[in-house]
């Protein structure tokens, strides 16, 4: 008599995965540090930070992982996570199937 498999589905792996991933990213982000990343505080550290200039995108809708004012980072967080997924599943398609030519 055999036992039955008590391996979780893939399916349920992923489900799980993605709500874990979806969580992370809009609650837990919400307590990021605001102090500045490895190259903002290398630029100010050393003196040029002054001399940066804003980007086509500084007034797009994420700027800083924030919407309107000062708000959002968790919402910038989901969509990251949405945006990345989409992207890795659009590509695994289109190895898959040039692998099935």
């Amino acid at each position: 008599m055999s036992r039955p498999s008590t391996r979780p589905s893939t399916r349920a792996v992923l489900v799980v995965g993605l709500l874990v991933a979806l969580l992370l990213a809009g609650v837990v982000s919400v307590y990021a540090s605001g102090a500045p990343d490895g190259l903002e505080r290398v630029a100010e550290d050393t003196g040029f930070a002054d001399k940066a200039e804003e980007h086509p995108g500084a007034e797009g809708p994420f700027a800083d992982y924030e919407l309107g004012d000062g708000g959002g980072t968790g919402v910038a967080g989901v969509v990251g996570v949405v945006v990345v997924l989409a992207v890795a599943t659009g590509g695994a398609y289109a190895l898959r199937r040039r692998g099935q030519d």
